[in-house]
């Protein structure tokens, strides 16, 4: 059983699956760095403040004091901290985007890999040995 384990982890598939898993978490983090500090910042200095920070106050709790510092808040996370719900649209619209980004860039990599794969012949694979047996005493039953 040890050894059908390795056999399956070192096939080729898994290795390039697991390559294309570390690589796609550091891609991540590579847009998601693009997102905060190149393209939120650049929203922020159209719109005057930074996107990613916009919400809407859902409740501003039971209390007058806990709603006197929901609605004083001015992030997502003084609303969450002072008791209250908000709804942060912002941060949606910033995670929606670096998806769009990722999604946008995978699609590159596969169409280049695809162009790159499509002028490779196909590799002609031997035949079985029984198979390859089994032609050669065709051919010399053929030849007799």
């Amino acid at each position: 059983m040890l050894k059908e384990f390795k056999d399956f982890v070192s096939r080729g598939n898994m290795l390039d699956l697991a390559i294309g898993v570390v690589i796609g978490a550091a891609f991540g983090k590579v847009t998601e760095g693009f997102m905060n500090f190149i393209v939120n910042p650049l929203v922020g200095l159209i719109g005057g403040t930074d996107f990613s920070d916009k919400f809407i106050v859902l409740s501003t709790g039971k209390d007058d004091a806990t709603k006197a510092a929901v609605l004083a808040a001015n992030t997502l996370e003084e609303v969450k901290k002072a008791g209250g719900n908000a709804l942060g649209y912002g941060a949606f619209v910033s995670a929606f985007v670096n998806f769009l980004i990722v999604a946008f860039v995978m699609f590159l990599v596969i169409k280049a890999y695809n162009k790159f794969k499509k002028g490779e012949p196909d590799a002609v694979l031997a035949p079985p040995a029984d198979v390859a047996l089994l032609t050669e005493i065709r051919d010399l039953l053929a030849k007799n």
